[in-house]
């Protein structure tokens, strides 16, 4: 039995904000071939991307059920797609996940966020 604290699960709502703000502000000034040449800045958002599925792996399933407009299965097996895949990661589909999906998923943890808080 591990003597590690519990955390309360909407933290990790915290941490994926926090993550994908970075993803957003790490991208903000790239178009996708600048953003791929950025090693840095790719790492960076490649990492955070990682961040946001390892904290939604906390996230209790009852939580999950409840906000099916989070795409709670996608965000995981982004995760295990990045970390096991490093080498084979399509950038297109990287690109599509940063321009396209994290603004949405943003707002819509913001909007959980807010409702926890209510």
């Amino acid at each position: 039995m591990s003597n590690k604290p519990i955390r309360e699960w909407y933290f990790y709502i915290d941490d994926m904000i926090r993550f994908s703000q970075k993803v957003i502000r790490y991208t903000d000034d790239h178009d996708q071939t600048s953003f791929m040449e950025d090693e840095l800045h790719y790492d960076a958002t490649l990492r955070n991307i990682e961040l946001i599925g390892e904290a939604a792996t906390n996230i209790p399933i009852e939580v999950r059920e409840d906000n099916p407009e989070i795409p709670w299965r996608q965000i995981i097996a982004t995760r295990n797609r990045i970390i096991h895949g490093y080498l084979g990661i399509d950038d297109n589909v990287v690109w599509s996940i940063i321009t396209e999906e994290i603004p949405d998923l943003l707002d819509l943890l913001q909007k959980l966020r807010a409702k926890i808080n209510n």
